[in-house]
């Protein structure tokens, strides 16, 4: 399997930022790692195994991008004015930064497909609302939707950006965005397993408002024996990925 490690500077960041590519070509694919994880991640817990027929036959190439979650997400103790501002930072190196270089790479002219578990969920999520015109799909697994527990409650005009609840609650219903989801593939799925209350519960609210916006999208909610973890991420990837690139 052809395989790339990059080590750029972000001028949205002020810092190097890493990020690996997997595939020699394909539809691109947004990968974000768990909350706190590393662009490492989905490799060192065996996903190039999990989708290796994909990348092998050129179906995606995979790019895995680096978090700074614990300055904005995680800081739990942190000024949450500063903190949703250093994620919107993050935001821009991705969208203004990462993606030009993921299209450079890549070459295909395809939309990006956003995908992340957990915390990475939120994010793919977040990408994928912000900005449909570079996104054609998303998968989001055991993800959270809202922002309450990110900042406490906290809430201003960066936060509402970051928040597909409010966001989408708050959008009008002509606004070119509703029409531009529907045209494209929005896939969310939680386990009722271990560990996944919170999750289930953040899904549900996001279903919520889908639904009164008239937003187009498939929940599936997967059954008691399925855990918030890698081997049931496996499982719902390799289930709900040939729903956007086909059969390998």
């Amino acid at each position: 399997m052809y395989i790339e490690y990059h080590k750029e500077y972000s001028r949205h960041l002020g810092r190097d930022m890493e990020f690996k590519v997997y595939g020699h070509g394909g539809k691109p694919v947004l990968a974000v790692p768990c909350q706190n994880g590393r662009f490492f991640d989905w490799e060192n817990f065996g996903m190039l195994e999990t989708l290796g027929d994909y990348l092998e036959n050129g179906k995606i190439q995979l790019f895995t991008v680096d978090t700074i979650d614990a300055e904005s997400v995680s800081d739990q103790w942190g000024n949450p004015y500063y903190r949703v501002r250093r994620h919107e930072a993050w935001y821009n190196y991705v969208i203004e930064e990462l993606l030009p270089r993921i299209r450079e790479i890549n070459r295909s002219g395809q939309p990006l497909l956003a995908t992340g578990f957990s915390m990475g969920a939120y994010h793919a999520a977040n990408f994928f609302f912000r900005r449909p015109d570079l996104f054609d799909s998303v998968i989001a697994l055991s993800g959270v939707y809202d922002t309450q527990d990110m900042y406490g409650g906290y809430m201003d005009e960066v936060v509402y950006a970051n928040d597909p609840c409010a966001s989408l609650s708050g959008m009008s219903p002509d606004h070119p965005y509703i029409s531009m989801f529907n045209q494209r593939i929005l896939i969310f799925c939680v386990g009722q397993g271990a560990w996944e209350d919170q999750l289930l519960a953040g899904t549900r609210r996001l279903e919520g408002v889908l639904r009164q916006k008239g937003i187009h999208a498939w929940v599936d909610y997967w059954g008691t024996d399925s855990d918030h973890d890698w081997p049931w991420w496996k499982r719902q990837i390799r289930y709900f990925l040939p729903h956007v690139v086909g059969n390998p």
